[in-house]
């Protein structure tokens, strides 16, 4: 599946106050009388390609059968969402429930703009996965509701490695470097294609360390680049890349990583779903060797940590009709259509019970064992602005990969990210 998740993309200097449109809370006052919520619409933004046609179509009649209202799916484009929805949200009549990627959630919590859900989670999302929920919840409190995630997997040449001699998929981490090793010594392919700047993957290494990529002074986040457990990320990462004939100073959209991999003298690349779709889209050839697996942790009982790219869903404090889209918001994160929608698209369903139903996608079969070891990037409004480009985490790795040690290359970096985690927000 290819699509654009939003994942802490910056959203610093745009985000204006919604507080103001707090005002009013729960459906004006009415509650469902014998006729339910007849007369009403329920606006919802979801985003061009999260949820297909007739799960769409489903939910609206369910809704419609329970509660007599309507609802209204609106398709949002993530090119400028964040602006649209920062405004939409200070006017009297935003969205009544939308999504919202996973890690802007607490900048928008922040700013008043989204509803209090904690009555929600407590009714209905007491088995949420702990992994998918810690992005919903904001100084204590649920503030959206966790939909979906996609994490990254290895996706790899199987008549490569089998050309190398390799019998079975690699359990750890140094099998996984070894049999690169093998690939690079056996056969005339590029064991792996990992350009230096592959920054959501070197944060999952992150987090398979334990690590975090800032830390609190006083009263402020600061860059956390120079920890021992961010440096030994930094070196696995440096490892594996030393393995690559790709860039140093550039990421894996440029170029687009699944075209490099269609060519057939790649062994692996570390990526999405979508991306084998890429190379199977550019050269159908590859499908029959294409294969995917889980990326292999220190240990074989624990996957590699990854990054949850994803979705939540989220009422706005505004809405006249929080009642009603709470109902929504029952139907839409019951098994049945969390399930559907994990079929359907191959994402990570908000509970690991449900991930049977990605039985069949082999793409999503590698992702999901390393959800609940994945995380995000720091969960404050403050990373926004980090992300813009250019990318301070970005010019660490390529720093690194270029001779600097990891100290150095942090403390090259550091005046510049910690500025950017002071921009008012």
């Amino acid at each position: 599946m290819k699509r654009k998740l939003i994942a802490a993309i910056g959203i610093a200097g745009m985000m204006v106050s919604v507080a103001a449109c707090g005002g009013d809370s729960g459906d004006d006052g009415k509650k469902a009388g014998a006729d339910g919520y007849a007369g009403e619409t329920l606006t919802v933004w979801v985003m061009d390609g999260s949820s297909p046609d007739d799960w769409q179509a489903d939910l609206a009649k369910e809704f419609e059968a329970k509660t007599k209202a309507k609802v209204k799916f609106e398709i949002q484009k993530w090119n400028g969402i964040q602006q649209k929805l920062t405004t939409a949200l200070s006017e009297e009549n935003p969205p009544d429930v939308f999504e919202i990627g996973n890690t802007q959630t607490p900048a928008y919590a922040k700013t008043g703009g989204l509803a209090d859900l904690s009555d929600l989670k407590s009714e209905i999302g007491t088995d949420w996965s702990e992994s998918l929920n810690k992005s919903a919840v904001f100084d204590g409190k649920q503030y959206a509701a966790p939909w979906f995630v996609v994490n990254r997997v290895v996706v790899y040449n199987k008549k490569i490695w089998a050309d190398a001699g390799i019998k079975e998929l690699p359990k750890t981490r140094d099998d996984f470097y070894n049999d690169l090793k093998t690939i690079g010594e056996k056969t005339d392919a590029e064991p792996i294609y990992l350009p230096g700047q592959n920054w959501y993957h070197f944060v999952g290494l992150v987090i398979g360390e334990g690590g975090e990529l800032v830390k609190k002074d006083g009263d402020k986040y600061v860059s956390n680049l120079d920890d021992p457990k961010v440096a030994a990320a930094t070196e696995t990462y440096k490892k594996f890349q030393a393995l690559s004939k790709a860039p140093k100073d550039k990421d894996e959209a440029t170029p687009q990583q699944g075209e490099i991999f269609s060519k057939g003298k790649t062994g692996a690349i570390i990526g999405m779903g979508w991306e084998g779709a890429t190379a199977i889209t550019t050269n159908p050839a590859i499908e029959k060797d294409l294969g995917y697996f889980t990326i292999p942790g220190a240990t074989a009982d624990k996957p590699e940590g990854v990054f949850l790219g994803g979705s939540n869903l989220a009422v706005a404090t505004g809405s006249k009709k929080q009642e009603l889209a709470k109902e929504f918001l029952k139907i839409a994160l019951s098994d049945k259509y969390e399930g559907a929608l994990a079929k359907a698209n191959g994402v990570i369903p908000n509970k690991e019970s449900l991930q049977s139903n990605l039985a069949g996608n082999a793409a999503a079969e590698a992702a999901a064992p390393a959800a609940k070891f994945g995380d995000t990037t720091p969960l404050i409004p403050e990373w926004a602005a980090v992300e813009n480009d250019p990318n301070p985490i970005k010019t660490y790795l390529t720093a690194v990969l270029k001779g600097k040690s990891p100290a150095d290359a942090a403390k090259q970096v550091e005046d510049e990210f910690n500025k950017r985690l002071a921009q008012q927000q």
